[in-house]
């Protein structure tokens, strides 16, 4: 197990963890019912805190920021010196999390995307995990919800027993989610983004070969072009410069803000 702490990239305050540190953090804080922010970060998602100040300290209040992304990881390597073995990519640790949920009897919550894409991945999830014990399945509204409809959805997840809730709204919107309703909630939660569309069997994910050598973006950018070229074209230029304006004016901690993020309430 591999916890080398937090340390910034691009100002956002990624933990140099492995998969199994992570799913231990998350077990353990579902088994004593405490709050735990979670999220993977790929470059997207660490790009969108360094442009946005008041996104940038949500993302400082959340409890793990995992390396998602394959540059996100040699960023920690070049900008800190830490070697980890491979990234923390969303969709391998949302199967890790079910594998250990499933053997601990925690039931799990998915929050997001469509109902047909949460339908396929239950049926996925439990054909490869029969013991996975499903608390409920929630999908987007995919607009913003009202104050007394945020606290419907809150009290429905409590109410379904569930011991750690799974978020797939995009980024960034399901890291709002978790920033502003984690702690109401008590219990872990994680977004996971594209994960849900995977594991359903509706989006294929880049061979292994791609995933490897970071070029998982150019795999996704041939499968949806329309949505996703502005994405690359523009923020992953942006990451690189962002990382080599850290490296060579040798900020090694992540920006300290004192936004005060306003509350949304997507869903």
């Amino acid at each position: 197990m591999i916890d080398h702490g937090v340390h910034s990239v691009g100002g956002v305050p990624i933990s140099a963890v492995d998969y199994e540190a992570a799913t231990q953090r998350v077990l353990e804080a579902a088994k004593q019912k405490r709050p735990l922010a979670v999220s993977a970060l790929a470059v997207h998602g660490v790009i969108t805190g360094v442009l946005d100040r008041e996104h940038l300290s949500r993302l400082s209040k959340m409890d793990l920021l995992v390396p998602d992304g394959q540059p996100v990881r040699w960023a920690l390597r070049l900008l800190h010196g830490i070697r980890l073995p491979d990234r923390v990519y969303g969709p391998e640790l949302t199967l890790r999390v079910c594998q250990a949920a499933a053997n601990e009897g925690v039931p799990v919550y998915f929050y997001g995307s469509r109902p047909e894409v949460l339908k396929a991945l239950e049926t996925n999830l439990k054909k490869r995990f029969p013991d996975l014990i499903f608390a409920g399945l929630t999908p987007s509204r995919f607009r913003a919800l009202s104050s007394e409809e945020n606290v419907q959805a809150l009290e429905e997840i409590r109410a379904s027993g569930a011991g750690i809730v799974f978020v797939g709204l995009g980024c960034p919107r399901q890291e709002v989610w978790a920033y502003e309703n984690t702690r109401d909630l008590a219990m872990p939660v994680l977004a996971v983004g594209a994960a849900f569309d995977f594991h359903a069997g509706l989006l294929s994910q880049a061979p292994k070969w791609m995933q490897d050598r970071g070029l998982e973006w150019f795999y996704r950018l041939t499968r949806e072009p329309r949505r996703l070229w502005r994405r690359y074209v523009f923020l992953n230029p942006l990451f690189c410069l962002e990382i080599a304006r850290q490296y060579f004016l040798g900020e090694r901690d992540s920006r300290s803000t004192d936004t005060d993020p306003q509350r949304i309430r997507y869903g």
